[in-house]
């Protein structure tokens, strides 16, 4: 029973504080870090992975550059499966970001996502200076 109380109470607390623009502009905030942040993941997924798997194809790289074909192309990948699937993650990954981003500029955040943002907010608050997002969401305001 304590759960179901728990919960209203917290419906309660993100019903009011919504109203608030400061809390507003910290939702904002935290969505601004979380777009930085899967940026920075696919950075550094193309500075790290990409490189080692297009090492790992260097000799097929080789013969395509002299005889290009798309058979050579499906047995590079074909036979050198970890090369693939790192330039695979790098370009998934890469894709996944786009689509996410365009979906919440060109539609609208959907009201799930905005509702877990403003349950972190609220967690963010709670346990105050401590939390290490603490200065980039709540910060001076």
């Amino acid at each position: 029973m304590d759960i179901p109380e728990h919960k209203s109470e917290l419906t309660d607390e993100i019903g009011t504080a919504s109203l608030d623009p400061n809390f507003q502009k910290q939702v904002q905030r935290l969505h601004n870090l979380t777009v930085w942040g899967r940026w920075l993941v696919v950075a550094l997924l193309w500075l790290t992975v990409a490189p080692l798997s297009l090492w790992g194809l260097r000799y097929e790289i080789g013969l395509l550059r002299q005889h290009f074909t798309w058979t050579a192309v499906k047995y590079s990948i074909a036979y050198n499966h970890l090369p693939a699937m790192g330039l695979a993650l790098c370009v998934g990954m890469t894709a996944a970001v786009l689509i996410w981003q365009s979906r919440n500029i060109l539609v609208g955040m959907p009201q799930e996502e905005h509702r877990r943002l403003e349950k972190q907010v609220n967690r963010i608050r709670q346990q105050g200076s401590t939390h290490p997002l603490w200065k980039w969401v709540v910060g001076n305001g």
